[in-house]
């Protein structure tokens, strides 16, 4: 079957590192040092008795993805990743087969897959603190058990990812979803999830003042995340494309605030003070109650630690690499940095759910519109076009692209 692949090497990295530098984006996903590729695997086979096999009917194209082909990511993540790959994480399908020991779901059934390779579907006995904690997606034993390293499926070998029309996956990754669901709603699971996880790890008051950086999709989901659970937040969107602003605003926003003028728009929002160091970018005393950065570059994380107000805590929801920080908001005001990865675990009125299931309820209820975030589909040989459309959003007016097979 064809599937899209992602490969690299030391040298590989190097060269293409330095040719891309040169030549644009292109390198990566054009001509001989590309790094993905549209080639034919073998269909897999069910792993054993807790796995089964799912026939993909969707899979969005993730920024990460993006990253990844360009060779962004930080390489300090590169223990827990294997290559070559088939990329791909956010996937709805239809089960097609099922191992003798998984009697929730039954073939024919349309799911949504956690991608997450932790503990259990390693075959590790004895979890780790994360998995034990219900964050599976922080996990200790991603380069260790019975699979090869990979913290989840779309950058582990051997268990290919959603840009193939097949793949297999561990019972423990699995959630049903309602036949109410459109594929465009069902296949923002994942993403929706995350948004909303980062929302539980940093939840604001009633009435609080919030500040979102990038009003792109997770940033978008963060907006209809926030209006879900603390419905009466004021919420502030940072987002310089046009059409992610308005669909900002569209989902719940309050106010676009411009880049260059953010630290007044603060002040008039939250009632700050603004002050002008000798050198230098400026800062707040008082600000955002919480501010979640999709971004997490060295500009906005610290444009965000100076816009937070004392005792504030910022989400870094976007995975940034290596950044240069002033620590001065840090100590100044007693502020609190939160990393984002993944879902897992919450209490949410009173019971223990999984993140997943709640992603789901909000779909089917409306209280999260994905399905207008998905704006391109493609089919999987035009992959190039879909990594273009990726490259500039602000040209095709692009949220979400997603392949559907």
């Amino acid at each position: 079957m064809k599937a899209l692949a992602f490969n690299v090497n030391t040298a590989k990295f190097i060269v293409a590192k330095s040719l891309g530098a040169v030549f644009g984006d292109r390198v990566f996903y054009k001509g001989p040092l590309r790094t993905v590729r549209l080639t034919e695997i073998p269909e897999p086979e069910i792993r054993g008795p807790e796995w089964v096999k799912i026939k993909i009917q969707a899979c969005g194209f993730c920024g990460s993805d993006l990253n990844l082909i360009r060779l962004h990511d930080s390489p300090t993540a590169s223990p827990f990743t294997s290559f070559p790959c088939v990329i791909g994480h956010e996937m709805v399908g239809e089960i097609l087969e099922t191992g003798k020991n998984v009697d929730t779901f039954k073939p024919g059934a349309r799911v949504v897959i956690n991608p997450v390779l932790s503990c259990e579907a390693r075959g590790i006995s004895s979890p780790c603190q994360s998995c034990v904690a219900g964050r599976p997606a922080n996990c200790e034993n991603f380069a260790h058990g019975d699979l090869p390293p990979g913290m989840f499926i779309g950058i582990a070998s051997q268990i290919n990812g959603g840009f193939a029309p097949t793949i297999i996956a561990h019972k423990s990754q699995l959630f049903n979803v309602p036949d109410s669901l459109s594929i465009e709603s069902t296949v923002m699971t994942e993403p929706g999830a995350v948004a909303l996880q980062a929302i539980f790890d940093n939840m604001p008051e009633a009435g609080a003042k919030v500040l979102v950086i990038g009003g792109g999709v997770i940033g978008n989901l963060i907006v209809q995340s926030i209006r879900a659970l603390v419905p009466d937040c004021h919420i502030s969107v940072i987002e310089p494309a046009d059409h992610a602003a308005n669909l900002a605003l569209e989902c719940g926003a309050d106010v676009i605030i411009p880049t260059n003028n953010a630290f007044d728009y603060t002040a008039n929002i939250t009632g700050a003070k603004v002050y002008q160091p000798l050198l230098g970018m400026k800062i707040t005393m008082g600000g955002f109650n919480r501010i979640y950065d999709t971004v997490a570059s060295s500009k906005t994380l610290n444009m965000g630690m100076r816009l937070l107000k004392a005792m504030g805590k910022l989400s870094m929801i976007g995975i940034g690499g290596n950044v240069k920080l002033d620590l001065t908001p840090l100590w100044l005001k007693l502020q609190s940095i939160q990393g984002v990865y993944g879902s897992g675990v919450v209490t949410y009125k009173g019971q223990k759910r999984h993140v997943f299931d709640i992603a789901i309820e909000f779909l089917d209820a409306g209280l999260i519109s994905a399905d207008k975030l998905v704006t391109h589909r493609f089919a999987l040989e035009d992959y190039k076009k879909m990594i273009e459309v990726n490259l500039n959003k602000k040209a095709h007016s692009a949220m979400k692209t997603i392949v559907v097979f």
